[in-house]
């Protein structure tokens, strides 16, 4: 299972670092991935990482802005996001496929997500 945690209520051009912590084994073929839900919206693709090779992969919306990264000795995942925006309020939520992917149906162990709030 995992666990997300971090979000808050920031003014625009604030920043927030989310954390999404495992409680069981990743291996180095998984890949963590991090999406969000805005209010009324699908849920969508944000940032993804190889656990082994540790590549990164955004979303173009947040590129530059937000950066994945993980500590393999807490089983742990980050995003740090700069530079907030009204529209990256979401509930942000933490996955974990057995592959690259950018679909969220090939995500699973989905926690309780953690809100992030950006006012203009």
């Amino acid at each position: 299972q995992l666990q997300a945690s971090g979000g808050g209520s920031v003014q625009a051009g604030g920043s927030l670092r989310l954390s999404c912590s495992a409680s069981g084994r990743i291996f180095s073929s998984h890949v963590m991935g991090w999406f969000r839900q805005p209010p009324g919206k699908e849920r969508e693709f944000v940032a993804a990482i190889r656990w082994g090779r540790a590549s990164t992969y955004y979303t173009d919306s947040v590129k530059g802005r937000f950066t994945i990264s993980k500590d393999s000795a807490k089983n742990t995942v980050y995003l740090q996001m700069n530079s907030l925006r009204p529209e990256d309020t979401a509930v942000y939520y933490c996955g974990m496929a057995n592959g690259l992917s950018y679909a969220e149906r090939e995500y699973r162990n989905w926690g309780q997500g953690t809100k992030v709030t950006v006012s203009s």
